[in-house]
């Protein structure tokens, strides 16, 4: 009963609650006053701000229960932009009246319960006119509850579905119900919204989390009245504010604020009345896109025929951008592309007929139609190039940009789809992948705009690469692979794991470049989803069977899918067991350079980098360059919200010189938004081997069966894969791959063919032919460089635009003239040496590009209507004309280049920047109203204004105020050539109001540059001529003489002199910190050897032996052991420099110039002005003068150079200059000596005097020094060396390392063992290791390849690797072992070794080609035998019939060369030997010698592949056994998987062990005579087993480590079999 009781209370009170929901009488009509107001600009007062005001009644009546129609009456349209809030606004009268017709009509529309549902208009009603009317619709959107006043939905509107909530009051006095709700814009659920441009950037989520760039609300405020069957609205006001800024919001924003106020008047009788026309359904309250979307926002046109204003706009274009662009011309190219959006195919057709065959205006209409960007241009482009009316190359350009322009739909898709499967495409290579990336970007941009687009899109994609992967064609999976990537739908991930080498599939027997595209392939899919990538590219990470390449690739992506803590720790913990030292130092680089990166959306990549570089060893960290890395750089300043991000992948290979990948990508950040800007990649895999390899070994089957019979002994040898000479690049936009290259042997070979082929010498005698005749070209270029837009409804129901244009516009004319005297012949491949000598060339040339461009960002209001907002313009012009004519005399030896005077433009720059408000309505266009932002007089009153104006919490920022309108001209002239350059600049800003970077920017900023001519004679030209040879004295303008200081007229001159100088140093400013050097001008040189620098205690124990004093060598020896040396005093060096420069001091009196070097300027009255430069050489005392003198009549100013090699260790040089070189000196030598016991080269600067500005930056620098010397590794020591003085020492102390030694005033630095990455040809006795007695061609590739190629060596039992690594080989006794060897099917050479059993002296057997050569020892000489014959050493050098083989001499022994076989140097001598194999056969050599890869822990790889730990079980796998004892290498050994002798226990019980790695043991019949331990590994059963173990048992796995006996020695008995 209590139950009953209270459900009867309950609806009691409910049925008393009052419905606060607006009603709206049936038999009332409901009037209105409405106002809108939409306003955009900064929101202080006395800048300008453009809006527009909408006035009107609105009537309101009912239909039926839910449908009410709406009328406006009495509309008037106001436009602004002015002065904020002094000017008033302006009525659009004309725009008023051509749309009262429109406004007037009454529109139907359901509403119940406060929610507006369907909306009816006639087709009369434009878009545009019923959004306004949608604004007024919304304000009666009110999801009221009655049983709560305050709460939170996701409601509909006009804008959206989005985040509202509600506060629902009451005046208990008045009874008014007050409803408030607000509205935030930056969550919605369904926000309406377009964007251009920016499908293809990312949202940085974390760059907003604490500041913001775009800040958007919406405030509604409702007063209802209580009435019978609901509530009255009275009164409802709207409130929304826009505010954006470029950097932050906290610095200052731009803002544009919508209100709207609806104010109930009256109720009338005569109900509204829908006009006689259908009504039809359109749409919801959901604002509708119109017209805005094609139309530009920085101009208005009204387009009444589009084909007559295109053809006028073309016009202008054409006939004013010919010799030079004009001002304009960007802004007309955006008017052109506003046209050709509006035009329709007809149009189109039109005019491409009219101006098809005109060239100039052809290329003006083939530049613009990929701007345009609609679906209409891919089609006409298509149909336009299937009719064979578009060249090849005129279409590929345009379609690649209209490509990335266009605006994406399922027909766009379609068309692009079928025009990449056309045949006549297909034909077309090129063609078809620039239409294929295209597609797939396309598909990515759809995918945005619809995050639930269908994968069948990618269906034609997915199905050519299941045709090609079928057929096994490289070329077209590399394709599929490719637009796979850029469309990054995750629905390609199937398709792509296919040709990832995971689980050991088919995808493993691709071209590695194939398995690289393959995982690139899935970075686009990562950004999307990053869970659905992550497990499969740390599989292909940490899968050690894949090649390294593959691996490092997987990590990139892998790093780019923001791995977790959890991840980046478990990747570390594999890093710590990787054999590959490549992969090792990628993984390490690459997170070491995260720990870096300070850009918001990398934090918790940053973090999770921190954890997991402490887990990892810090030695990977010294790895040298000649290892992969990963580089990355960012700066990203968070107050401003603006960074930008590189990053460089550098995919070594220690098999090649070039690195096998590079990659770098560029990334920007600004407000909020992030994006992959540039990426480029290449790869040169390959390329090396095609550019170092000769011709291919003949293939000779006889030869390839003879070597792998050879090497079939070998247990499961297993060849490398052959790698086909291949480099490829590619370059992406934006994350999207625009274009690539593949370059493989064959399209190498067809480019020298054609490059060796008649045609090139049909072009250039076609060249030189037009060059005689004259060429005259004028070329114009247009580019839409940028149009990024995004679109938005306001509470009004006019569309909101932030955008950003950029348009270029470049000219360039150009004139050649060329005249040959004596004619070239007709055949100019016939033309002789001494014909070219003859030739008299003479060119001239003139030129004058010219380049405008324009930028624009708006942010307002945007229709075909009406426009009103605030926006930002940036010009930049320049013009740089220049007129050169060019001779040369070969016979004579007589070059001259001449800048000529052209006519130049007033300004030859030109940067300007402004901000303005603008309003504008098509119905008036010549009533544009254009108002700067930033008004000149607010600024000179800006100071009283501000101290007024300003709020308490801007007094802090008002103590810095910007300064008055800056303006100023800044004019300087060129000396001699009379030319005067004028930089104008003018500035103004709003910083008076805020000092911040958004109110600096403000305003009006300009610069202009102009060049003229200067007071004072005329400049006919400007010279520069060289004269080689015997004529070079004869050219020389004015007499060189040189002062002699010993004659009177030298003594009064020095004596003036230092007058002069005494008075410079007197007006020194002398600090505390320096003294004084100007008092001594002449610095006697000292011995080197007596060193004054102090050193620290701390330091001695390292550097002891190099703060040695440095110890020269004789003048005439040649270096010999620093014991022997003897020192000579550098007095006595420097008075021989002296001697000789006394002897002559003027070589030009003994010998003539061996070249003249004449620059000055041409005047009207012939007086000289310039340079010249003479050079002379003095064979007898090997010194070398230049002297750079002027030629004015009265300057005395020379340059002096001096130059004499003294010994073969020593070189000065004296460097003087200033009045008769008598002013400043520098004099430098060179000489090289022994310090401690290292070789080493010296190198001294003696600073006589210098000038003032010289030493005191010098003295400024000198504080940096010691920060730089401790980041660059350098000690430094405080020292009170030579004041005057600088002294580098650079000693070797191995060929592969320096210690550098600098000695400065008041501080010594240095740095020992600096690691070279090249060999330093210098042995530590000093001896140049380097051998004389060759010809000098082979001598010097000799060199080269020494220092450069891979080598293997053996002294006594140690081997050392082409790797470096050393290890001890115990030999068995007269078995063969395979030192190096061609691993790739090719088998091009194999180099065996063996012990002989009775001398056990070494010998080498080397198979390649047709031969077999051995080089053994006999006595204490090697010998040499060719195919078992032996050859004579008096018979050498031998030479191969084919050339390709030689044997040679040298020093104590013998080297083969064979290049083109890839074996460069095998060297033989008693007790050692050395190989050294050709650098494209780095990483694809094996045996003992190893891989030749840089692979260190994989140095021990057995023939099989398997990785040992011991050093001789590597040894021995690589025997080549015998099959039994009656083999006639007289090996009597074989390898075989051995058992365990003694028990093993595992896991709790006894088993039977047996090597899983092969044993060298003695044949059956024959007992070991030596033996050597080796450890390897077991694999265990159980004893009760029956298993085979020997099936397989290399393949098994290792259950322990033991250590076994292996035989090295054999003796057998008779009857062994």
């Amino acid at each position: 009963m209590r139950a009953v009781v209270l459900a009867l209370t309950l609806a009691f009170v409910a049925s008393q609650q009052i419905n606060h929901v607006p009603e709206f009488a049936p038999d009332k009509t409901y009037v209105y006053k409405y106002e809108a107001l939409l306003l955009g600009g900064l929101p202080q007062e006395g800048l300008a701000r453009a809006g527009i005001k909408v006035n009107s009644k609105v009537h309101l009546s009912a239909m039926t229960e839910n449908t009410f129609l709406m009328k406006l009456t009495e509309p008037l349209i106001h436009e602004y932009a002015g002065i904020w809030p002094k000017d008033p606004f302006v009525p659009a009268s004309k725009l008023t009246a051509a749309l009262a017709a429109q406004l007037q009509i009454p529109i139907k529309f359901e509403y119940a319960n406060g929610v507006v549902g369907k909306v009816f208009a006639p087709e009369a009603v434009s878009p545009t006119v019923l959004n306004l009317h949608r604004g007024i619709l919304n304000i009666l959107q009110l999801n009221l509850k009655k049983t709560q006043n305050i709460y939170e939905l996701q409601e509909a509107g006009s804008q959206g579905v989005c985040r509202t909530h509600y506060v629902i009051s009451e005046d208990p006095k008045t009874k008014h119900i007050t409803v408030t709700k607000s509205k935030d814009l930056k969550h919605c659920q369904e926000r309406i919204i377009k964007d251009t441009g920016l499908r293809l950037a990312e949202k940085c989520v974390e760059c907003t989390k604490r500041i913001k760039s775009l800040i958007e609300t919406a405030t509604y405020n409702y007063i209802m009245k209580p009435a019978a069957t609901g509530a009255l609205l009275a009164e409802a006001t709207v409130e929304e504010v826009h505010q954006f800024s470029p950097f932050s919001e906290i610095h200052g924003a731009a803002q544009m604020e919508a209100k709207q106020t609806l104010e109930f008047l009256e109720n009338e009788k005569t109900p509204v009345v829908p006009i006689k026309a259908d009504y039809l359904a359109r749409g919801s309250l959901q604002y509708e896109f119109a017209t805005e979307i094609h139309q530009i926002p920085i101009q208005l046109m009204k387009i009444s025929d589009p084909k007559a204003q295109i053809v006028e706009v073309l016009k202008h274009l054409v006939v004013n951008n010919v010799a030079m662009v004009h001002d304009d011309a960007p802004l007309k190219f955006l008017q052109l592309v506003q046209l050709l959006r509006a035009a329709t195919l007809e149009n189109f057709e039109a005019v491409w007929a009219q101006f098809k065959n005109e060239p100039v205006y052809r290329r003006w209409i083939l530049d613009a139609l990929p701007a345009v960007g609609t679906p209409l241009i891919i089609k006409l482009l298509k149909e336009k190039f299937l009719a064979g009316e578009l060249t090849l190359p005129e279409f590929i350009q345009a379609i690649v940009v209209a490509l990335q322009m266009v605006t994406v739909d399922l027909e766009t898709i379609q068309l692009t789809a079928s025009l990449a499967m056309h045949e006549k495409t297909a034909t077309i290579p090129a063609l078809r992948e620039v239409v294929m990336l295209g597609y797939g970007s396309m598909i990515a941009k759809h995918c945005v705009e619809v995050p639930t687009c269908s994968a069948d899109l990618l269906r034609p994609i997915h199905d050519t690469a299941a045709e090609a992967i079928a057929k096994n064609d490289i070329p077209e999976i590399t394709l599929a692979l490719k637009v796979l990537g850029n469309a990054g739908h995750p629905a390609s991930l199937k398709p792509i794991m296919k040709l990832l080498p995971v689980l050991k599939t088919a995808a493993a027997a691709l071209p590695i470049r194939v398995q690289v595209d393959a995982v690139l392939a899935l970075r686009n899919i990562a950004k999307k989803d990053h869970k659905l990538v992550q497990p499969v590219a740390l599989q292909l990470a940490l899968d050690r069977a894949l090649h390294p390449e593959v691996r490092m690739v997987a990590c990139i992506v892998l790093f780019e899918t923001k791995p977790s803590v959890a991840l980046m720790s478990s990747l570390a913990g594999a890093l710590k067991t990787e054999t590959n030292m490549q992969v090792a130092s990628f993984i390490y680089s690459h997170i070491k350079s995260l720990t870096r990166i300070t850009a918001p959306d990398m934090a918790a990549v940053a973090g999770a980098a921190h954890v997991a570089i402490k887990l990892l060893s810090p030695k990977l960290d010294r790895l040298s360059f000649h290892f992969s890395r990963a580089l990355k750089i960012d700066i990203y300043h968070s107050p401003l919200m603006v960074g930008a991000a590189g990053s460089a992948y550098i995919i070594n290979d220690a098999a090649t010189i070039l690195p096998r990948a590079v990659v770098a990508k560029t990334r920007a950040y600004l407000a909020g938004a992030a994006a992959d800007v540039l990426e480029i990649g290449v790869r040169t895999e390959g390329i090396q081997e095609a550019l170092l390899k000769s011709p291919a070994a003949e293939q000779n089957v006889d030869r390839i069966t003879k070597i792998k019979r050879t090497l079939r002994a070998l247990i499961n040898w297993k060849a490398l894969p052959t790698s086909q000479p291949l480099a490829s690049a590619y370059i992406k936009l934006f994350g999207q791959e625009v274009a690539f290259a593949t370059i493989d042997r064959t399209i190498i070979e067809h480019a020298i063919s054609l490059a060796t082929g008649p045609k090139p010498r049909e072009l250039l005698k076609a060249a030189l032919k037009a060059l005689q005749e004259g060429i005259a070209l004028q070329r114009a270029k247009p580019l839409l460089i940028a149009e990024v837009r995004r679109i938005w409804p306001t509470a009004v129901g006019l569309p909101m635009e932030l955008s950003m244009y950029s348009a270029v516009v470049g000219t360039a004319s150009i004139n050649v003239q060329a005249t040959i005297t004596p004619p070239l012949p007709e055949q100019i491949e016939t033309m002789t040496l001494e014909q070219l000598k003859n030739t008299n060339v003479q060119l001239q040339a003139e030129a004058r590009p010219s380049i405008a461009i324009q930028k624009f960002a708006v942010m307002g209001v945007n229709t075909a209507l009406i426009q009103a907002a605030v926006m930002a313009k940036g010009e930049i012009r320049i013009i740089a004309p220049g007129k050169v004519a060019a001779k040369a005399d070969i016979l004579k030896g007589n070059y001259k280049v001449e800048a000529l005077p052209v006519e130049l433009p007033e300004h030859i720059a030109a940067v300007s920047f402004e901000t303005l408000a603008v309003a504008r309505n098509i119905e008036n266009p010549t009533a544009e109203r254009i108002v700067p932002l930033v008004p000149e007089m607010s600024v000179q009153s800006s100071v009283s204004h501000t101290c007024t104006v300003l709020d308490n919490d801007m007094s802090a920022e008002s103590a810095v105020r910007a300064p008055a309108p800056f303006h100023q001209t800044l004019c300087a002239a060129v000396p001699y050539i009379e030319i005067k350059g004028c930089v104008e600049v003018h500035s103004h800003n709003a910083a008076f109001i805020r000092n911040a970077p958004l109110y600096y920017i403000l305003g009006q900023h300009s610069a202009r540059a102009a060049l003229s001519r200067a007071e004072g004679p005329a400049v006919e030209r400007l010279e520069l001529e060289v004269q080689v040879g015997p004529r070079a004295a004869e050219r020389l303008l004015k007499q060189i003489s040189l002062i002699d200081e010993e004659t009177p007229e030298g003594k009064a001159f020095l004596l003036k002199l230092k007058e002069i100088l005494e008075t410079e140093d007197k007006n020194r400013p002398v600090s505390s910190e320096s003294k004084s050097s100007s008092s001594s001008r002449i610095i006697s040189s000292s011995s080197s050897s007596s060193s004054g620098s102090s050193m620290s205690s701390s330091h001695v124990t390292e550097t002891a032996n190099l703060m040695e004093p440095f110890k020269k060598f004789h003048k005439d020896q040649h270096m010999t052991h620093h014991g022997d040396s003897k020192r000579v005093s550098s007095g006595s060096s420097a008075s021989s420099f002296e001697n000789i420069r006394k002897q002559t001091k003027y070589l030009g009196n003994t010998v003539s110039p061996v070249v003249a070097i004449i620059a000055r300027a041409v005047r009207v009255d012939h007086k000289l002005l310039g340079y010249q430069l003479a050079a002379f050489f003095d064979k007898p005392t090997a010194r070398v003068q230049l002297i750079v003198s002027s030629i004015a009549e009265n300057d005395n100013w020379k340059l002096c150079a001096d130059g004499v090699l003294l010994s073969k260790h020593k070189v000065t040089t004296k460097v003087a200059w200033g009045a008769e070189c008598q002013q400043y000196a520098v004099t430098t030598k060179a000489e090289a000596g022994i310090l401690g016991e290292y070789p080493a080269i010296r190198l001294e600067w003696e600073l006589e005097r210098l000038p003032n500005i010289v030493t005191s930056y010098a003295k400024k620098l000198s504080k940096y020094i010691p920060k730089a010397a401790l980041q660059t590794g350098f000690k430094l020591e405080r020292a009170t060396n030579k004041e005057n003085e600088i002294d580098l020492t650079v000693a070797l102390p191995t060929q592969r390392s320096l210690n550098v030694i600098v000695r400065i005033p008041e501080m010594t630095l240095s740095r020992m063992a600096i690691h070279l990455p090249v060999t330093v040809p210098i042995n530590p006795d000093g001896s140049i290791s380097i051998n004389f007695d060759q010809d000098t061609l082979f001598r010097i590739q000799n060199y080269i390849y020494d220092y450069t190629t891979a080598q293997c060596s053996m002294m006594e039992d140690a081997i050392t690797t082409f790797n470096n690594r050393r290890y001890k080989n115990e030999m068995p006794i007269s078995c063969y072992q395979v030192l190096a060897q061609d691993c790739t099917p090719e088998l091009k050479f194999v180099v065996l070794l063996k012990k002989d059993a009775e001398s056990e002296k070494k010998h080498l057997n080397i198979k390649l080609a047709d031969i077999n050569v051995d080089f053994y020892a006999l006595g204490s000489n090697a010998q040499v035998k060719m195919n078992e014959m032996e050859v004579p050493i008096s018979s050498l050098p031998y030479q191969h019939p084919s050339g390709s083989i030689q044997i040679r001499e040298k020093a104590d022994g013998l080297s083969l060369y064979a290049p083109s076989h890839g074996l460069q140097e095998v060297y033989f001598a008693n007790g050692h030997w050395k190989i050294q194999v050709a650098d494209w056969m780095k990483g694809q050599t094996c045996g003992l010698c190893g891989k030749a890869d840089g692979e260190i822990r994989q140095e021990y790889t057995t023939p099989s592949g398997y990785l040992t730990k011991s050093s001789v079980s590597f040894a021995h796998s690589w025997v080549l056994p015998a099959e039994s004892c009656r083999d006639a290498s007289q090996c009597r050994m074989k390898l075989e998987s051995v058992k365990l002798e003694k028990k093993a226990i595992l896991n709790g019980q006894e088993s039977k062990c047996y090597s899983v790695e092969p044993v060298l043991r003695c044949l059956p019949g024959c007992a070991p005579i030596r033996t050597t331990p080796v450890t390897i590994g077991f694999h265990c059963l159980s004893t009760d087993s029956n298993l085979n173990m020997f099936d397989g048992v290399y393949e098994k796995s290792v259950d322990l480590r033991e250590t076994t006996d292996a035989h090295v020695a054999c003796r057998c008995t008779e009857q062994c079999a």
